[in-house]
């Protein structure tokens, strides 16, 4: 009897465990440069690793190989990914590309997306030599020839990331491309106005470094634990200045979100200052400031160097969110939380839309975040991203690009598999 009464407890033990709801981790206080290690969110939530990996895998064939993919292969060595709604090519988008491809080793991919890149983009001479031109046609035809400096800042992390995980004895050199592309931004010095990726004054990233757009910058831009990757592996001679970048892009990042509502609009100036108006319209919390959640926790995982503020931010913006309702939330608000007084139009020509949406894309975003965070509904916004689908709006629109790419990010975030990728040893 006295065996049957406890083996009877264990099991009612082991029902109770079973039945109850898995917690978050508490956000980790050391990064994956530290450590080499990376939480899996889905796993702490109770999702098993073959599941976890199953729908990582199901997302990126969305964006890859899936009938609403946004890659496209080009003859024998080359593939390009289209921002589909705008009809065109941009840096944007192929440097994502080559971070995620590079981060999941899909080697034939990035170099695909590197030679069409290197082809039709990249300014082989000239004043923009060694930038790239940051919106072309499908067919290789430059639609601009200036950059935008976000696609500069991808490139060289994600072919550093590359040189670590495959070397640079192969066909392409990567170490040596993505030095070539900091070389020739170090050296512009303002002739026909073109200047460096990163002003050198407040070492802070250019909106673009051209013309009247390197006076300002872009909130979504500043990416500090790139700057910490580049200072150990550029190899370039410019370590400690990659080491002061990061340093001024956390405190920039300080200076230009509410700290009420956690928001940022989508440009400002370099003291984190809005403008009165920005394009014709009101600066707002708008689609380049959705990246700014996932940015700052990817400088948690990685980096882990401004925590206590990060943490604050992560409570504060998903509160917020949470506060409009978690499935009823728009992608567009004023930074002080209030409703938008214009809104941002998404697409162009026959895909133009204008229209506040509950965006897929803000979603994963805001739940990518949830690895800076320790409130009480960080893991609804898990589930949400888990359960998420990219499809249609109820008005018809569709964003396989945008929305596709930044869901994707934050699967690779949430299930540990965005990494910093070190040398092979």
């Amino acid at each position: 009897m006295k065996r049957f009464l406890i083996y009877l407890l264990l099991v009612m033990l082991w029902a109770s465990c079973a039945e109850a709801p898995h917690e978050l981790d508490k956000p980790w206080d050391k990064g994956g440069l530290e450590t080499g290690c990376y939480r899996n969110v889905f796993a702490e939530l109770g999702y098993d690793e073959d599941s976890i990996e199953a729908r990582v895998q199901t997302v990126f064939d969305e964006v890859f190989r899936g009938p609403d993919k946004v890659y496209f292969e080009v003859g024998d060595s080359m593939g390009y990914i289209s921002d589909i709604k705008n009809h065109d090519v941009r840096t944007e988008g192929m440097s994502y590309g080559m971070m995620i491809t590079v981060q999941r080793g899909e080697k034939d991919i990035f170099d695909r997306l590197w030679r069409w890149a290197k082809t039709y983009m990249q300014h082989a001479d000239g004043p923009l030599e060694g930038y790239f031109a940051w919106s072309c046609n499908v067919d290789g035809s430059r639609r601009a020839q200036g950059p935008a400096s976000d696609g500069e800042l991808y490139f060289v992390t994600s072919l550093l990331f590359a040189h670590n995980r495959w070397g640079s004895e192969g066909d392409i050199n990567y170490l040596a491309e993505a030095q070539h592309i900091l070389n020739c931004s170090w050296e512009k010095d303002g002739t026909d106005d073109v200047w460096p990726l990163i002003d050198k004054e407040p070492r802070l990233i250019t909106f673009v470094p051209q013309g009247f757009g390197a006076r300002f910058t872009d909130p979504s831009y500043h990416l500090p634990a790139f700057y910490e990757v580049w200072a150990r592996w550029a190899d370039d001679g410019r370590a400690d200045f990659y080491r002061e970048c990061a340093e001024a892009a956390r405190e920039y990042l300080h200076a230009s979100i509410d700290t009420v509502t956690g928001l940022n609009p989508d440009t400002n100036q370099y003291d984190g200052a809005s403008f009165s108006r920005r394009f014709g319209l009101t600066p707002a919390f708008r689609y380049d400031s959705w990246r700014v959640p996932m940015n700052i926790a990817l400088d948690y995982s990685w980096a882990c160097i401004d925590q206590k503020w990060q943490q604050l931010y992560a409570n504060t913006i998903q509160g917020f969110f949470y506060g409009k309702g978690i499935d009823d939330f728009v992608d567009q608000y004023a930074v002080d939380g209030s409703e938008v007084s214009d809104i941002l139009p998404a697409g162009n020509g026959e895909m133009k839309a204008v229209a506040l949406r509950h965006s897929v894309g803000l979603v994963s975003t805001l739940a990518a975040v949830t690895l800076a965070a320790d409130n009480d509904h960080a893991r609804e916004f898990v589930e949400r991203l888990w359960t998420s689908e990219n499809k249609p709006y109820e008005d018809g629109y569709f964003d396989a690009y945008y929305d596709g790419l930044l869901r994707l990010f934050a699967f690779l975030h949430l299930s540990g598999n965005y990494r910093v990728i070190p040398p092979v040893k």
